[in-house]
């Protein structure tokens, strides 16, 4: 296998990418980002230069240790359609939220299982960023809203939040 600096593909706003980018900080991995734009010029992940690398058209993408990773979900929110995004993710997300908040209570410590930082966290506070995008309240989720709290003070959730990725707009920026 080649080694090397890992490569991270990513976007900004992309809950699975900030997974992968708290991860690697949280495990002080320096690596490269190569940002890939959802949006502009209908979607770069559609490129065949990004097609050649993830043929399913998606962020995150890492590339280590000589192995290409890739998953993401925007396809899912398309699916869906823009009109009924809102109210589709804000039941999703409320019913995940309604089940975790009870689990939670026979788990959670500083962090969703325990005092140390485990993958639920990582996939906690992208999860809890979505809820506040689509506008679902958080007042029935006090543990979850704790913990995320908690884990937005640790450096590793702060230098991987989309508002300071270098292809946050400026309007977005931290």
């Amino acid at each position: 296998m080649q080694a090397g600096k890992p490569i991270l593909y990513s976007y900004f706003r992309s809950s699975c990418s900030w997974r992968v980018r708290i991860a690697l900080a949280l495990k002080g991995i320096d690596h490269e980002m190569i940002t890939i734009n959802l949006i502009k010029d209908g979607g770069q992940q559609f490129s065949k230069e990004f097609q050649a690398l993830n043929p399913m058209k998606q962020v995150p993408v890492l590339k280590i240790d000589g192995i290409t990773i890739g998953q993401s979900n925007l396809s899912i929110l398309e699916q869906v359609g823009q009109e009924k995004q809102l109210t589709w993710a804000q039941n999703v997300i409320t019913s995940g939220f309604t089940a975790l908040e009870q689990i939670l209570q026979s788990t959670a410590g500083r962090c969703c299982v325990g005092d140390e930082v485990s993958m639920a966290d990582l996939c906690l506070v992208p999860q809890v960023a979505n809820a506040e995008r689509f506008k679902v309240d958080l007042t029935a989720y006090p543990t979850i809203s704790r913990i995320n709290k908690t884990l937005l003070s640790l450096e590793a959730f702060q230098v991987s939040h989309p508002c300071r990725q270098p292809d946050t707009p400026a309007e977005l920026r931290a």
